[in-house]
C-alpha cells in the first residue's frame, strides 16, 4: 500500500548546481523505479546551515513529496545514507493533517509563481 511521505535532503555545497540537480534526478528516477509516485518537488537552493556538518557551512536543499510503499522507505534511506553527496536527510510519513498542510503550501507556491 502506498503511503504519503515528505523528504528533505541537504546536498553538499561542493557540487556545482548542475551536479546537484543530477543528484536530485537520480533520486527522482529511483523513486519512479520503485513504483513510487512523485507528487511535488521543490529545489530550495543553497542555504546557510545552522551548524557545521562535515566541516560545511552551507548546503543545497531539496524537498520531495511522494507516495511509496512503506517497506521501500528503508531502502531509500539506506541509499541516502551511503551517498557521500548527501550531508543530511529527513523522511517523514505524512498524516491527514500533514497532507492537508502540504496541499495548502503547494497551492500558495504555485499561485505566487503565476503572479
Amino acid at each position: 500500500m502506498l503511503k504519503h511521505y515528505e523528504n528533505i535532503m541537504i546536498i553538499t555545497p561542493i557540487l556545482s548546481d548542475d551536479k546537484a540537480k543530477e543528484t536530485v534526478k537520480e533520486y527522482e528516477n529511483y523513486l519512479i523505479q520503485k513504483k513510487g509516485k512523485i507528487i511535488y518537488q521543490e529545489h530550495w537552493g543553497l542555504k546557510k546551515l545552522a551548524y557545521t556538518i562535515q566541516k560545511k557551512q552551507s548546503g543545497c536543499y531539496h524537498l520531495f513529496e511522494f507516495l511509496l510503499n512503506s517497506n521501500l522507505v528503508y531502502d531509500l534511506e539506506l541509499k541516502l545514507r551511503q551517498d557521500e553527496r548527501i550531508l543530511r536527510f529527513l523522511t517523514v510519513k505524512l498524516n491527514k493533517y500533514g497532507i492537508g498542510y502540504a496541499e495548502i503550501r503547494r497551492k500558495k507556491i504555485l499561485s505566487k509563481k503565476d503572479e
